[in-house]
């Protein structure tokens, strides 16, 4: 049953990701007179990334002093319509926020119930996507249990699902994001499942977009099989065109030729999926993560 939240979508968000642990499940969000969708463009492509923004630190060789310009200026020329982000901290999406400008929002709440712990942020640009409702679960025997971890993971691991209104379209949409456990398999096994099932109960006759880390590569993982039985497809393989490939964690080091995809956007088999890409934008040399940024191009 949605949740009736007291908070506005703006105020309220920013007031719960600073340190509240309410229980935001189902929490319904009214569009508003300002949601007014114009009529229906139905070859409209939306331009999605999965983005390991790997956790602030001042600590170096890569402090987030010197990350982040990288960072706002790889997003300013991606341009995404939609972000699913994994690993940032508070202050560090706030940063992103503000890079990003007036246009964009994200929704998300720490992984252990406050705010120094990972944020599967979602963000969106406003002239786009107006969100309507969304949840967070824990990955975990007890998935509205805050901050739950009861399958091995090395810390408390979660999801979030937004669902949007498509401004361009006037279609619905969900967006779920999510972060695996990069120590245990059993978690990543139990998470695939949890998620295949929380999905299932989502309306089927609306598309849906998963972006994450998985810490599991791509056809070589149980997980993965577990999430594309659940009837999504793998936009990398499904897209018309294709970057280069590479190892998606690179750890600052070289990237790897063809090496194992860990960051995955998933979507339903009847999306069309136009490209497919691996984001190797540096600023002088470094990188805005220990991650490449990973992008899809679609029509849901």
């Amino acid at each position: 049953m949605p949740f009736d939240s007291p908070f506005s979508r703006r105020r309220g968000l920013r007031a719960l990701a600073a340190g509240a642990t309410l229980p935001l499940f189902g929490t319904a969000l009214s569009a508003g007179p300002a949601h007014a969708a114009p009529a229906p463009a139905p070859d409209a492509r939306l331009e999605v990334m999965s983005f390991n923004l790997r956790f602030a630190s001042s600590k170096p060789p890569h402090p987030w002093a010197e990350r982040r310009p990288v960072t706002k200026e790889l997003l300013l020329r991606a341009k995404p319509h939609v972000i699913g982000s994994q690993e940032g901290l508070y202050f560090q999406l706030q940063d992103i926020e503000a890079d990003l400008g007036a246009d964009y929002d994200w929704i998300g709440t720490g992984a252990g119930g406050g705010s120094r712990d990972e944020f599967m942020a979602v963000f969106y640009d406003t002239r786009r996507l107006a969100p309507l409702e969304y949840e967070h679960i824990w990955l975990s025997d007890t998935p509205s249990a805050i901050a739950s971890n009861t399958w091995g993971a090395n810390s408390p691991r979660m999801a979030t699902w937004v669902r949007f209104l498509d401004r361009t379209t006037n279609t619905q949409l969900y967006v779920l994001n999510t972060h695996f456990d990069h120590v245990s398999q059993n978690a990543r096994a139990r998470s695939a499942t949890l998620l295949a099932e929380r999905i299932g109960r989502l309306d089927a006759s609306r598309p849906i977009v998963v972006t994450g880390d998985f810490n599991a590569v791509a056809h070589k993982n149980p997980a993965y099989d577990t999430l594309l039985s659940a009837g999504l497809v793998d936009t990398w393989d499904a897209a018309k065109e294709r970057s280069k490939a590479y190892g998606t964690f690179h750890g600052y080091g070289a990237l790897d030729p063809d090496g194992g995809r860990i960051d995955w956007i998933l979507t339903r088999q009847k999306a069309q999926v136009h490209a497919a890409s691996m984001n190797t934008f540096t600023l002088g040399g470094r990188y805005p993560s220990d991650h490449l940024p990973i992008q899809a191009t679609l029509t849901l």
